[in-house]
C-alpha cells in the first residue's frame, strides 16, 4: 500500500514576512527562505507538517475552505498572544462537551482555531 502522510501546509499572502513573523511568534521556530519569496517555518525532516509562506499578489478574498486547529492548554493566554503578534479574534466560540473552539485571524486575515480540551 503506498504511504501518504501530511507534509506541509502552505499560506498565501500578500506581506510574506509579517504573515510567517506571527506564526514564528506563536508556534515558535526558526524562518528560512527555501527560495526567492518565499518562508518556512520547519524542517522537511521534522515529525509535524512545515508551513510554507507563498507570495501571492491578490488579497484573501472570503473563508478559508481549509483551516489549522491549535491545540493549547490556556485558550486566553493563547488568545491574548495572538492578538498581540497582529491577530484577530472574529467572537466566533464554540462551546461544546469536549472542550472549546475559538476562530481567530493571522494579520491578513487566514482564519484558524485555537482548542482547548476539557480535562
Amino acid at each position: 500500500m503506498v504511504k501518504v502522510r501530511l507534509h506541509e501546509v502552505t499560506i498565501d499572502c500578500a506581506d510574506v514576512p509579517r504573515v510567517a513573523g506571527f506564526w514564528a511568534g506563536l508556534l515558535g521556530g526558526e524562518l528560512y527562505e527555501p527560495m526567492p519569496g518565499w518562508l518556512r517555518l520547519g524542517s522537511s525532516s521534522d515529525a509535524g507538517p512545515v508551513l510554507n509562506f507563498q507570495p501571492v499578489p491578490e488579497p484573501k478574498q472570503g473563508k478559508a475552505r481549509v483551516h489549522l486547529d491549535l491545540l493549547t492548554d490556556d485558550l486566553q493566554a493563547t488568545v491574548n498572544r495572538v492578538v498581540a503578534l497582529g491577530g484577530r479574534t472574529t467572537g466566533e466560540r464554540h462551546d461544546y462537551d469536549e472542550g472549546t473552539v475559538v476562530v481567530l485571524t493571522d494579520p491578513e486575515g487566514t482564519e484558524f482555531c485555537v482548542v482547548a480540551y476539557r480535562n
